[in-house]
């Protein structure tokens, strides 16, 4: 009898050690460093059960890819960085992780990655010092028995064409850049270096983006799309926590409760977190061997509810646009409905007002002008603080745009309405004639402007190009980007920051062009981006005048305030006499042509 104990002792000495998942190994080996965590110790995934199905989905051999789409305050960073221990330990491996940069890919090594491996025992000493001169570890690549973890940026082409790598971590994919400098998408080039592997895994997170255009919402919808559902304290209803069950007393958000879907009573933050503690994953799609994840704020130990509401308060009090979907983005993880859909030309007609003069509003006058063959289309646009704005005029000017006469009715115009700036579409087939009028009254701020559609432009570039004739100056503006903007500000229903303002009296054929196009998606090379279209048998020539007069609104640098105040100072001296405004133009935008005799003087490569 003591010879068979003394056998299975042995035996137990050398069997290999328990076949853990990730979320046990992180309960029994992982310790959270007091430089990354506000609860430094032995980690605990009860703490936020939703970690548990995530990181074991990890080490599961029937799941390929891991998506999560999640909110900010979940524990996302953790959960990779356990994976990435687990595999170092239990089952090594070569790895790659992908970070938007090289910066933050160092960043995260530094802080994060180091800390464990200082703070975690198992993993003491498994990798060894970067500062050795015969080590082959430095900052961005570590090396342990059986397998190595690289550490990249998605914007470095040369870190997704090297090693091999079984298991591929791609870290807040929504804002890798779409392509890795000229060689394409850096996901698919990253999952590229997995295919000898025969158990390859792929782990994608983010929080999302623009619906449409978001990189992890492609990804989950692709996957088996799995919930998180709690149990109602009060009812023992079973439902997944959404922002519509958030309720707080009119004008008072830091009142804020969730409401049962079922019963409608509330729960205090406590109850909120019991019943996270108790809840489950469950799938709304078959599995393909993709399990996804999508978790909000409302799941988060880390988050209360009256703080959420509040900050949802502030978000859509601002009226910015970016506030608002930087809210449903971190709060909800839910990516921001660009809609696909064009504004309401009905709705926005019915909110023309009326007015006498000039708006009080306005600061800032800008115009933007469309060319056609046998007319221009003019809008006069008014600005005033946080691009809130008034269409003051809309002319057409009808004549031949290759002929004199048509160009001295417009310059009239201008003259006239005496705008900051004014933007004039070279586009069409009077490319000359636009330069040549352009390049004429340059030093009033008349740019001649090229529309170039894609992703990624910005409405006005940083710097400009020469015209075809090598003598113009153009500037080639972000059509898209300008119209994600105005449709934006179209759907405010709301006087304030990006309303727009109408008059009453304007004709149909203007608010049916300004609606005449509408976003669509489209994929290109497997990714997702937005297309404006024009509707059949419409017009687009207002649209096409506001984003003209919108990008001469992003040519100049305007002290909102400082102008406000001018102008108030100015309307009490003299109160018939309308103040110009004050606006710097530091931009390279700025270049004025100055003639002195026949000369025109250049400086810093524009014509002075």
């Amino acid at each position: 009898m003591d010879v068979e104990v003394a056998e299975r002792s042995s035996a137990s000495i050398w069997a290999p050690p328990p076949k853990l998942t990730i979320s046990q190994w992180a309960d029994t080996r992982r310790q959270l460093s007091r430089e990354a965590s506000g609860e430094p110790g032995q980690w605990t995934t009860a703490r936020a059960e939703y970690q548990r199905g995530i990181m074991d989905a990890i080490s599961d051999p029937a799941v390929h890819t891991v998506v999560v789409m999640s909110s900010s305050q979940v524990g996302k960073s953790e959960m990779l960085l356990n994976a990435i221990g687990y595999h170092m330990e239990q089952d090594p491996a070569p790895m790659l992780f992908l970070q938007p940069t090289i910066e933050m890919a160092e960043t995260f090594a530094k802080d994060r990655v180091a800390t464990m491996l200082r703070d975690t025992h198992c993993l003491r000493g498994l990798v060894g010092e970067a500062r050795s001169k015969d080590s082959a570890n430095t900052i961005l690549h570590k090396v342990f028995p059986g397998g190595h973890v690289t550490l990249a940026g998605a914007n470095s082409p040369a870190s997704l064409a090297s090693r091999p790598i079984r298991l591929l971590f791609c870290d807040e994919v929504d804002r890798y850049p779409p392509s890795a400098g000229s060689e394409g998408d850096p996901v698919t080039l990253a999952k590229a270096r997995t295919k000898t592997f025969w158990n390859r895994k792929l782990v994608m997170t983010s929080t999302p983006t623009v619906a449409g255009q978001s990189r992890i919402e492609q990804a989950y919808e692709e996957s088996d799309k799995r919930v998180f559902l709690v149990t109602c304290p009060h009812c023992r209803q079973a439902q997944r926590l959404m922002w519509a069950q958030v309720k707080w007393p009119a004008g008072n958000p830091a009142a804020a409760a969730l409401h049962c879907v079922d019963c409608g009573a509330a729960w205090t933050d406590a109850q909120r977190w019991a019943a996270v503690r108790r809840g489950a994953w469950a799938p709304m799609a078959p599995s393909r061997g993709i399990a996804g994840f999508h978790l909000s704020e409302l799941y988060s130990p880390w988050a209360n509810i009256a703080d959420v509401a509040v900050a949802h308060e502030e978000a859509h009090a601002s009226r910015s646009i970016e506030r608002i979907r930087a809210w449903q983005n971190t709060a909800l993880g839910e990516p921001y409905q660009h809609d696909g859909e064009r504004p309401d030309d009905s709705l926005i007609r019915s909110r023309a007002e009326k007015w006498d003069g000039m708006p009080d509003g306005v600061l800032v006058k800008t115009v933007g002008v469309d060319v056609q063959d046998d007319r221009v289309e003019c809008e006069l646009v008014g600005w005033g603080k946080d691009e809130e704005s008034w269409s003051l005029d809309y002319h057409v000017i009808f004549g031949d745009p290759s002929g004199p006469a048509l160009w001295q009715d417009l310059d009239a115009y201008l003259l006239t309405h005496e705008p900051w700036t004014a933007c004039v579409d070279s586009g069409g087939h009077h490319t000359q004639a636009v330069y040549r009028f352009c390049r004429e009254r340059i030093r009033r701020r008349v740019y001649a402007i090229k529309g170039m559609a894609g992703p990624g432009r910005p409405v006005w570039p940083k710097r400009s190009s020469k015209g075809l004739s090598g003598k113009a100056i153009l500037f080639n503006i972000g059509v898209d980007a300008a119209k994600e903007r105005i449709f934006a500000h179209l759907k405010l229903a709301s006087v304030g920051p990006g309303f727009c303002h109408f008059p009453a009296g304007r004709d149909d054929r203007y608010f049916a062009g300004l609606a005449s196009e509408a976003a669509h998606v489209k994929y290109h090379k497997g990714f997702k981006t937005t297309e404006y279209r024009k509707r059949p048998g419409v017009r687009n020539e207002p649209l096409d005048c506001r984003v003209y007069a919108y990008a001469a609104l992003c040519a100049a640098t305007i002290n909102w305030k400082v102008m406000e105040q001018r102008k108030r100072a100015r309307e009490a001296a003299a109160p018939t006499q309308e103040p110009a405004g004050d606006v710097d133009l530091p931009h390279p935008a700025a270049a004025v042509v100055q003639r002195q005799g026949s000369r025109i003087r250049r400086v810093g490569g524009f014509a002075r």
